[in-house]
């Protein structure tokens, strides 16, 4: 009921000439900002109106890239993993080289442990885009599916370069310290803690760390 009544607004402003997608990206803006200050009932609300206004624009126009764009966000905000792949492979249809669809399909099958769907997706991106907006982001998930299968040395080089993309992160910066130090590079790993520290004062995990090398 709720997305009929949104196709019947979306029909008139079509009318009128009027595109609702420019709204969709708002409420996942506004998702983003709820979600960024703790509030996920408020960030989930806005996600989700941000995909049936999507969902309402397709039925209008199915071929509507930017709307399967925001709607893909939006489920992969609210953990709709599965929901990700079946409309991202439904826009890829579309549009083969979306590269916003595919950086954000490369981190949804991380999560849902498909890590050979990941990297294939992740490393397309960042050769394709390698200053994009996403790609400090996709390096990093590189380097997480390298660690956890047990490639430090892999794992190094795709932390390294989300640094260089990012290099204010100290989250990031911790990962490359582990990385380095599984990988037995034990002065850039204390170099990493150290950066990671600087960045966040009380970072105990990276002190700890740091001290262990020491």
């Amino acid at each position: 009921m709720k997305t009929k009544k949104i196709i019947v607004i979306l029909a008139l402003l079509s009318i009128l000439g009027i595109g609702f997608c420019q709204d969709a990206l708002s409420m996942y803006r506004n998702g983003r900002t709820f979600e960024n200050a703790g509030l996920t009932e408020s960030a989930n609300t806005a996600f989700s109106s941000a995909v049936d206004t999507c969902r309402a624009e397709l039925a209008l126009n199915p071929r509507n890239i930017e709307s399967y764009v925001v709607m893909c966000w939006s489920l992969y905000r609210m953990g709709k993993y599965n929901d990700v792949v079946t409309e991202s492979l439904k826009a890829l249809k579309i549009s083969p080289n979306e590269m916003r669809i595919i950086e954000n399909l490369g981190e949804t099958y991380f999560y849902l442990e498909n890590y050979s769907e990941s990297i294939r997706n992740l490393e397309k991106y960042v050769d394709t885009m390698p200053n994009g907006d996403r790609t400090g982001t996709a390096y990093f998930f590189l380097g997480e599916i390298y660690r956890i299968t047990g490639k430090p040395h892999h794992a190094d080089i795709a932390y390294t370069h989300a640094v260089k993309k990012e290099p204010s992160n100290a989250l990031w910066w911790y990962r490359c310290g582990l990385a380095r130090e599984k990988a037995g590079n034990k002065e850039s790993a204390k170099a990493a803690f150290q950066t990671a520290i600087k960045l966040r004062a009380n970072y105990t995990e990276a002190q700890q760390a740091l001290n262990r090398l020491s």
